[in-house]
């Protein structure tokens, strides 16, 4: 891509512990609701390449390098943080924050990024494809707060893919009803709760407790034998009952419901009838969420 001139006295250089105030401001100037405020535990977490989420992805990249965008005056006015995966040799834009999320700043950090991943040849490069541990799950661009970084990645040749829907709650959500027996198993951030027939959980959830009030419906699924009973909205109640008692006020839900899939739509892949579900207990789409591909 071609490069982006900002004028005598910018400059790019790797991280110091001296931007991490400035970094964390760019981070929490760019933060979606349901999302929680990034603080220098977070943001050591992700410089180190560690985070709550994911992971095991995390696991399978080299030490992410981290680089800082400075005005003439010496101010951090952006940064990108990247990294490769030894196993297959493909590239990853893991986040990028700017000043006002400036176009004209976030080339040159995405330039700083590709050429630092291609400096020994042409790679695959992924951008917003992992959560970091900046984040609550939010593995993905949400491109309607943020367009600018959409235009940018599109422009240096990134194809982008409509992957989640990001919804978001207050709690307690009024008016839900709640399913009358239901098995609740505590594992450590997460609770699993389910709903068991004749010996069979026919529905299921999983949810998660994150940084201080937050919390997250990690997943919700009812048998196809059980469907239409209702099952899914009072377990969903039932969940969000048990979050809310356990301090959560907000919570967040990510529905995969990948709108780039090329019809038909295998039915196990269906989430019309979840989208309904969510809409219909009170759950707020904030966004949608895209990954972005750069092939080699």
């Amino acid at each position: 891509m071609a490069t982006t001139t900002l004028g005598a006295g910018w400059g790019l250089r790797p991280y110091a512990d001296g931007d991490r105030g400035a970094v964390l401001a760019l981070v929490n100037a760019d933060r979606v609701p349901g999302q929680p405020e990034a603080t220098p535990a977070m943001l050591g977490e992700a410089l180190a390449g560690r985070s709550p989420q994911n992971g095991e992805w995390w696991e399978e990249l080299s030490p992410p390098a981290t680089d800082v965008l400075h005005d003439p005056s010496g101010t951090v006015e952006g940064v990108v943080s990247y990294a490769v995966r030894p196993g297959d040799g493909e590239g990853f834009i893991l986040w990028l924050h700017c000043a006002d999320d400036r176009p004209e700043l976030l080339s040159v950090l995405v330039d700083r990024a590709l050429r630092a991943l291609e400096a020994e040849g042409p790679r695959t490069v992924h951008a917003f494809e992992i959560s970091s541990a900046l984040n609550y799950g939010l593995e993905a661009l949400p491109v309607r707060h943020r367009p600018a970084p959409r235009r940018v990645l599109e422009a240096a040749g990134f194809a982008g893919r409509d992957e989640w829907r990001y919804l978001h709650a207050e709690l307690p959500l009024a008016g839900l009803p709640r399913a009358a027996d239901v098995t609740v198993v505590p594992s450590g951030a997460e609770t699993r709760l389910e709903i068991v027939e004749d010996g069979r959980a026919v529905a299921e959830a999983l949810v998660g407790h994150g940084p201080g009030a937050l919390g997250a419906v990690w997943w919700l699924g009812v048998l196809p034998s059980a469907r239409r009973r209702g099952l899914g909205l009072r377990l969903l109640g039932s969940a969000l009952e048990l979050l809310a008692e356990s301090g959560v006020r907000e919570v967040v839900l990510y529905v995969d419901d990948d709108r780039s899939m090329a019809p038909p739509v295998p039915p196990e892949d269906d989430r019309t009838a979840a989208n309904r579900l969510y809409d219909r207990a009170g759950l707020t789409e904030v966004d949608r969420l895209y990954c972005f591909t750069r092939p080699a």
